[in-house]
């Protein structure tokens, strides 16, 4: 009888793979055996060449909902065919060439099983199956078996054992398999600790009692699948305003969740495509327009005209939600800045004095999973923030990408991811955060750590930013140093561009696109810090030949902090000040200005000290936010200047389409002659008019997005059309803005451009560190192939060694 081999690459394990693999062997009459390894799945199958044939196609046809096949590889097969039957064979460890599937939300069958009172698992707070629950959250190595699961402390019982090894049972080798005899349990306790007896409160169990506490006005904290939650009422005005004031967060919008769709409608503007994001298997946050018929209080959500809304992902979040008709609140549980606590003991001890009660479970978290972000930009969900329900599953790369060799990137500073790129494909962690925060940083190195243990990668090259400051940038150093590991650095806003290129698939030979890189701010080639970026690039090399004018940063850092301060720069180095001032003596931002210390900000500015010039664009935004009052003198988070400019923005109405002007000059002086730098003054003297006339603000904002994104289309189109390029690529934090991102991405189709953006990964720095991988790769391909040199890398230029450490 023929045989083959069928090796199967993709994510593959952990979803009910060999289950399927053995139901399509049964029906077809088929002898073999599957087994998980290092590399996927390897089914070994003998049988006529048309019913292998045909199990071939079935099994791309009902591959599990939570799998994933990248390939499906078939060769011959010499031994001899097993006596009979067909059956799954235990885990072989191996090199690790496979993916872990992200954690996933409870399945319909497992819900239904959840609120039916007459099965086994009735209210059981930790009920999954293969197509459900925790995955990334509770692994410590692959394969991905129970042994390796924060699960292994639990021995299943006689009933929870034979639906495991039953491969006709929708439970078969789901490794967190478990019921209320065998399984973690969830408790309740209030500040003090003291356990909290669910009867005294009339509740059934723990999850209700904290129900019902939750509906008297209560703070709670609720341990999750990948960290803790802060809860309370979303509609209740002062337990939402408590909750700031304990986390001492004071501004940044707070996430919610709600029991259904229904429930969510009344509150925000819901269509079809929101509708599907928000049922995904992924679960994640998602940004509505907060425009229902009923409203959560002011404080939920602060000078926003977006709110963030998602469903029940755990059965601890159904069970809790069940009885409610309103949302609740469902922050991140830590202290303002520090990353979401994880552990029991940690949880009691930094979130002491933030809950009135806590529900814990003694399930151990492994690897701390935020909730991921998305926002429908141009018709299409885009992510905003790349965790739960999303990492770590690997991104196929495009095209002329197989052959690099093994690199591991470390990110930015903000918003910091790391990728490994191996085999064809990239594998981007979890977001971990903000790097400044000592416990974020000690999360960056032991989530290092894991994923090289975890997915045994071993980088022949290590990519890192170019800005010597960044932690990243210094533990990628020291890392090198120690593994004598040789280094890439990688300039931040090519990085970028990479990233969307990858992110769309763009070959490696793809050829030069035009770079639209708009963000906070990165380290530039010149030592000078970039964000407002058109770079003629490809995944080797780039060529800044665009620009927004460059304006002082008085303060450095603390002029991102207060926005006034770039305000001033912009009106002073644009305009002049006393120009300003003899123009508009009453304008109230001026009065306003006028009582600051101006004089210490012109000696920075005179003299370069501690006033780094930028030309970033979320600066720009910052300036124009502070000069119409919003966050003027200090913001709380990052980007609120801007977030709630564009919020702003947003309370216009649709029929004024007037656009700010801007100019474009060509050949700056110092600068290559066939470059173009974007100049503000035209905008700065309009924008100064309509507020003198009585414009209100809205209008202002939206004029000011309108010219901003009018002025990037015509100058993107004159440098497309110099240098015979078609397609443009748009990254950057910035263009998480609604309002700029769909007018530009308008504009530069209607010039006749192709517009790539993101998708898969952030366009803010959750992105970075894909950027980085796939420039790394390029240019180490590259060499190893001895191509010619690339005129564009030719024009690139190592940066002086110590600049200013700034955020971006």
């Amino acid at each position: 009888m023929n045989g083959e081999r069928i090796r199967v690459r993709g994510l593959v394990q952990g979803v009910g793979f060999r289950p399927t693999v053995w139901r399509l062997a049964q029906d077809l009459g088929l002898t073999g055996e599957v087994r998980n390894d290092g590399e996927g799945v390897l089914i070994r199958i003998w049988g006529p060449p048309p019913e292998r044939d045909r199990f071939c196609a079935e099994l791309l046809v009902q591959c599990p909902p939570l799998a994933r096949i990248d390939a499906l590889e078939r060769q011959p097969c010499d031994e001899p065919p097993p006596a009979a039957g067909f059956r799954i064979v235990a885990s072989v460890a191996g090199s690790v060439h496979t993916g872990i599937v992200p954690d996933a939300a409870t399945c319909p069958a497992c819900r239904r099983e959840l609120f039916d009172p007459a099965d086994r698992r009735y209210r059981y707070p930790f009920i999954n199956c293969t197509h459900c629950g925790p995955r990334l959250s509770i692994v410590a190595a692959i394969p991905y078996d129970r042994a390796n699961t924060s699960m292994a402390v639990f021995a299943m019982c006689a009933a929870c054992q034979r639906e495991y090894e039953d491969p006709g049972d929708r439970r078969f080798h789901a490794q967190p398999n478990a019921c209320a005899i065998c399984g973690p349990r969830v408790w309740i306790s209030e500040r003090g600790g003291q356990a909290l007896d669910p009867a005294v409160l009339g509740a059934v169990d723990a999850i209700a009692a904290a129900s019902h506490l939750l509906g008297q006005g209560a703070i709670v904290a609720i341990k999750g699948i990948g960290g803790f939650h802060l809860a309370c009422d979303a509609t209740d005005a002062r337990a939402v305003a408590e909750l700031r004031r304990r986390k001492a967060r004071f501004a940044k919008p707070f996430a919610l969740m709600a029991r259904d769709l229904d429930v969510i409608r009344r509150f925000a503007r819901l269509d079809a495509i929101e509708a599907e994001q928000l049922a995904s298997v992924a679960a994640p946050i998602l940004l509505l327009a907060a425009d229902g018929a009923e409203r959560v209080a002011d404080e939920v959500a602060p000078g926003q005209t977006t709110i963030g809304f998602m469903l029940p992902y755990s059965p601890i979040h159904h069970l809790l939600l069940d009885a409610w008709e309103r949302p609740l609140v469902m922050t991140s549980g830590n202290r303002s800045d520090e990353p979401q606590c994880t552990d029991n003991d940690e949880a009691a001890e930094r979130l002491h004095g933030l809950a009135d009660y806590w529900l814990w479970h003694d399930r151990a978290i492994v690897n701390r999973v935020d909730d991921s972000v998305v926002r429908i930009l141009d018709g299409a969900p885009r992510l905003l923030r790349r965790a739960r329900g999303y990492a770590p599953a690997p991104l196929n790369l495009p095209p002329g990408f197989a052959a690099g060799p093994p690199i591991l990137a470390f990110g930015g500073e903000l918003k910091n991811t790391i990728c490994l790129l191996q085999d064809g494909q990239a594998v981007l962690s979890q977001h971990l955060g903000d790097l400044e925060d000592a416990r974020t940083a000690r999360e960056y190195e032991r989530t290092i750590d894991l994923y090289l243990e975890l997915f045994r990668h071993q980088p022949a090259w290590f990519a890192l930013d170019h800005h010597p400051g960044y932690r990243s940038t210094l533990v990628g150093i020291e890392r090198a140093a120690r593994a004598e590991v040789p280094i890439r650095r990688i300039q931040h806003h090519h990085a970028h561009i990479a990233a969307v290129l990858a992110d769309n698939g763009w070959p490696l030979a793809g050829g030069r696109v035009l770079g639209i890189a708009l963000d906070g701010l990165g380290y530039g080639a010149d030592g000078t810090l970039w964000g407002g970026e058109l770079l003629l690039a490809d995944y080797a090399g780039y060529e800044r030949v665009g620009w927004l004018a460059p304006t002082p940063l008085p303060g450095g850092g603390k002029a991102i902090l207060e926005p006034w301060r770039t305000a001033y720069a912009h009106l002073a180095t644009h305009l002049g000040w006393e120009r300003v001032r003899a123009a508009y003596p009453d304008l109230e931002v001026v009065q306003w200005l006028a009582d600051r210390p101006l004089e210490i900000l012109d000696r920075q500015m005179a003299t370069g000290f501690n006033a780094p010039v930028t030309s970033a664009c979320g600066r720009l935004f910052d300036a124009v936010a502070a000069v119409l009052g919003i966050g003027r003198g200090g913001i709380q988070y990052e980007g609120q200047a801007a977030i709630e400019l564009e919020a702003l923005a947003c309370r216009a109405g649709d029929d004024d389409t007037s656009a700010y002007p801007f100019a474009w000059r060509e050949a700056v002086e110092g600068a290559p002659s066939d470059t173009i730098e974007l100049d503000p003054t035209p905008m700065w003297q309009a924008l100064l008019a309509d507020l003198a006339a009585g414009r209100s603000a809205p209008e202002v904002a939206v004029r000011f997005h309108r010219g901003l994104a009018e002025a990037v289309a015509n100058g993107a189109a004159r440098l497309a059309a110099r240098h015979h390029c078609s397609t443009t690529a748009l990254s950057g934090g910035v263009f998480q803005n609604r309002l700029l991102f769909e007018d530009l991405a308008l504009r530069l189709r209607g010039l006749g451009l192709v517009v790539l953006a993101h998708r898969q990964v952030p366009t803010n720095d959750g992105g970075l560190s894909l950027g980085q991988a796939v420039v790394a790769a390029a240019q180490v391909i590259g060499r190893s192939a001895e191509v010619a040199p690339d005129p564009v890398a030719d024009r690139r230029f190592d940066p002086p060694s110590t600049p200013a450490r700034s955020r971006s």
